[in-house]
């Protein structure tokens, strides 16, 4: 798994990764000190390579790094905290 340059996109409420020209994102939503992660998009083309599991460990550096908690709301994100022990500190 080749590391992506992911960028975090404040005002638009995202971490997106362009891949081979097609945009990767995980998107949130913040309600005081919880982030609500609702939402991972991958093309199924570029499906299997592990994008978004680097996009949503970048989000929960970030949400880590700023003191905040997480409410995994995208099915996706909730299964992939419940199998990286290292992350289940941050659930709200």
């Amino acid at each position: 798994m080749n590391a992506l340059t992911i960028t975090h996109r404040p005002e638009q409420h995202t971490f997106e990764a362009i891949v081979e020209g097609q945009r990767c994102v995980a998107d949130y939503r913040r309600q005081g000190q919880v982030v609500h992660l609702h939402h991972t998009y991958v093309p199924s083309a570029l499906g299997g390579r592990g994008i978004a599991a680097q996009l949503v460990e970048a989000a929960l550096g970030w949400i880590r790094s700023e003191g905040l908690r997480l409410a995994p709301d995208c099915s996706y994100v909730a299964v992939y905290v419940k199998r990286h022990a290292q992350w289940q500190d941050l659930l709200a």
